[in-house]
Parts: C-alpha cells; structure tokens; sequence
C-alpha cells in the first residue's frame, strides 16, 4: 500500500524557526511511493531530508550514521531477512523487529492503517518510539513526530547506559572489597593504615591489592600487589592472587615457596599470557624486630626508624614478576628492624607521577625525600599517607593515571613492652580506607 503525500499544512510562525537537519530513512515498497523528493519542506522547524528504500535489504545498504530516524510501514511485506525474528509474530511485527535489531541507536516510527490501532499501539510496546496513521500525515505531523522519536530515543540510551554504569559501579565495588580487605591483626601489637586512590576518571577498574594477616605464630604476614592493566578482568584476578596470598600464608607457606605457588595461579587463571603481576610480600617475627623480605618485579617498602630518616629497604637481589619466566625464583632477604619503626609499601602509582609540567616522574627518591620532609613535620599514620598521596597528586598537576594504594604498619616498642598479655589485642585496627579526594571514592572494606 503506497504511502499518502503528507500535505503542508499552516503552522505557527514558533515552529517555523529554522533548526538543525533531520535524515530520514523510509522503508516502503512503492518505488513511486510518496517520500521520492529528497526533502520534506520546512513547514514544522527542521528541513528532513528523506531517503527511500522498498524492502529490507536496500534498507541495510542505506542506514548509516547519519540517518537519524526510520519511518517503517508495518505493511511492508516480510521477506528473508525477517525469518529469524517472527517466532510467533505477525509479519508486521516481525519486520519491525527485524528493524530495531539493525538499528538498535536509531528512533522507529511506525506507519499502519488507521484500522490498525491495536497493532500499532503494539509496535510501541515492542519497540517504537511512536507510531502515525496514514490519512493523519502531514509534514507538520510528520516533523513533529520524527522530532519527538529523535529526543525520545536519545532519552532512552541515556537512561540505559545509566542503568548500565550503575551496575558497574555495583560490581566495581564488590571487586574492590576483594581487592582491599580489612586486615587480620588480632593479637598483634602493630598498627595499621591504608590508602586507595583510583586513577584519573576511572571507568575502568585497577588490580592493586593488599592484605595483612597474623598467623598463630604470632608472625604478621603482610602483602602489596599490581595485575598489570585495567578492567574487570585484571581487577578479578587480584581478587584471586590476594585471596590465594591469605590461604596460602594462613597454610604456612612463606617466602619463594608461596611466590611460586601464586605464579601457578597467576598462570592458570590469567586470560592472556602477556599478563603479569608484581608483589612484594614481609613476614614480621612476633618480636617486631626483623622481617623477611620477597619482591617479585615491586618496588621496595619504605622503612622509618625512631630518630632516622625515611630509607628503602634493601631491593637489590629481587626476582622477577610473576608471570614473566617459568620456573623463577625469589629469594627471601632477611631485614632488622629494630624495636621502633613504620614500614610503608605502596604500589608504582604513588612513584610514576609527574613532577610539574614536564615529563620527569617523581621516582623513587623523590618519594623518599617526599615523605621525610612530611615526616620532620611530625606527621605519622594516617594522616602520613594521607599528605603522602595527597602531595603526589599536586605534583602531578591533578589527578594520577594509574591507581595508589599504600599503607603502613608500625611499632612502638614503649607500647609493645605494655601490651597486656594473653594475646589480647591491644591496638585498635581501623578499617583501611580510600583517601579523600575532592570527588567521593568508593571505601573498601
């Protein structure tokens, strides 16, 4: 059935304004049908541009970007292309299904019959942004129509992809708690702190990690990590690597033994073999006064002692990270102590920012220059990761590219030599939490 020519009709001087183009793709089986003119006259605002096509196939070939709504007859014949949409429907349907799955961004107005109500009022719940009747249509209608379909359908992607970046944030999340516990410190005499900044406009979510156990020995385990990348992916192996870590060292495992067996992991649940990971493990003895070290491809912890400067600890006989050689090794370096001190890891994001506006990067000396000068201004614990990072990013002229997690563990002799005994837990552990930027962060358990 060909297509009626819309008739113009007077309008009111508003809606003759002058507005930006419309291209519109008609879809009807009359090759003398009514939209052969390559434009629709202006008489409802916007000039429509028109392009005709007399079945599906000619359609596909002619919707492309620029075509901003689709004018489909629902009595245009069902042909091959809609064999796999019909399940039941009836062929208008089907053809109109046919549609909305090509052109899945695109507005749909549906064209029937004014004896065909029900079925157009279906065409909607299906998927049309509206629907006109032929012996209504005008240009003024139909301008007005495309118009609305144009507005209605940006509406509903923007509505849908909110929908959709909510639920991200909702797994996003979720991932992050795995990524950053609350410690297992129970007993211990050692206080914690922790940071986690996201990277500059994050949508995608990073794989730095960390946790912190006590065993029965009374050794406390503590652990800093970084999947290379970014995304869910990256994110969940992490999540893995991190809860493999606290299984493994509450198992006994310690040192290149439980490096190897994360390698394994790695290896076996990472999507890519170009994937690696680097970590930097310390056992403390229960005395507080030494510690073994393990760094695989991480940079080293920072160390401070009562009355010294800030230092790195020792980096120089490191093994690989994980991931990259088969068969690797990672020797475990012995390290003193002593009776007071804070030992601070972090991942490479809190050392490969900018410094001004050229491309020099802070490093690791500046780092250590950094953190002694927030130190000789007294500040401890918290509030020293917290200037730490805070600093790093103003270095940075704003926000850093890569994720920042860091945090601190410390003793005080004074107080480890009062700590009731009984393996009662004297210190209260805080929960560790982002650090607080100008925007909300996402706090992890």
């Amino acid at each position: 059935m060909p297509v009626p020519v819309p008739q113009p009709s007077s309008a009111p001087a508003a809606e003759n304004s002058s507005g930006a183009g419309l291209t519109l793709l008609v879809i009807e089986d009359d090759p003398a049908g009514t939209f052969t003119a390559p434009e629709l006259s202006a008489a409802a605002g916007a000039r429509v541009r028109i392009r005709a096509a007399r079945n599906l196939t000619e359609a596909g070939r002619l919707l492309t970007d620029d075509v901003d709504c689709i004018l489909l007859d629902l009595a245009l014949a069902a042909g091959a292309e809609t064999r796999g949409d019909r399940e039941g429907e009836e062929d208008g349907l089907a053809t109109l299904k046919h549609v909305l799955r090509i052109a899945p961004r695109h507005a749909v107005l549906a064209l029937t019959a004014e004896d065909d109500a029900e079925l157009a009022a279906e065409a909607v719940r299906v998927g049309a942004q509206d629907y006109l009747f032929r012996g209504e249509l005008d240009s003024r209608l139909l301008s007005r129509a495309i118009r609305y379909a144009v507005e209605r359908k940006r509406a509903d992607v923007a509505q849908h992809q909110l929908t959709e970046s909510r639920l991200r944030a909702q797994e996003n999340a979720r991932l992050e708690r795995g990524l950053l516990p609350t410690p297992l410190l129970d007993g211990s005499d050692l206080r914690f702190a922790a940071r986690y900044r996201p990277g500059r406009s994050r949508a995608l979510l990073g794989g730095d990690f960390y946790d912190t156990v006590r065993t029965p020995d009374g050794t406390v385990h503590a652990m800093i990590g970084d999947v290379c990348g970014h995304g869910p992916d990256e994110a969940a192996l992490g999540v893995e690597l991190r809860i493999a870590w606290r299984a493994l060292t509450l198992a006994g495992l310690c040192g290149d033994e439980l490096l190897s067996t994360l390698q394994q992991v790695l290896e076996h649940e990472r999507e890519s073999e170009e994937i690696f990971a680097t970590l930097c493990t310390v056992d403390i003895a229960p005395d507080g006064r030494r510690a073994g070290l393990c760094l695989a491809g991480h940079p080293a912890p920072l160390i401070t002692r009562r009355g010294r400067s800030a230092r790195l600890l020792p980096y120089e006989d490191g093994g690989p990270a994980l991931g990259l050689l088969p068969r690797a090794r990672w020797p475990r370096r012995q390290v003193e102590l002593g009776g007071s001190w804070s030992l601070m890891m972090y991942t490479d994001g809190l050392i490969e920012g900018r410094v001004g506006d050229g491309t020099q990067r802070l490093g690791q000396d500046g780092m250590v220059a950094m953190v002694n000068r927030q130190l000789a201004e007294g500040l401890t614990g918290e509030d020293l990761l917290e200037a730490a990072v805070t600093q790093v990013r103003e270095l940075n002229g704003g926000e850093l590219t890569d994720d920042v997690a860091v945090l601190l563990l410390d003793r005080d002799e004074e107080t480890a030599r009062h700590r009731p005994q009984g393996g009662g837990r004297s210190v209260n552990i805080p929960r560790p939490r982002p650090a607080s930027p100008a925007r909300a962060q996402r706090p992890p358990l």
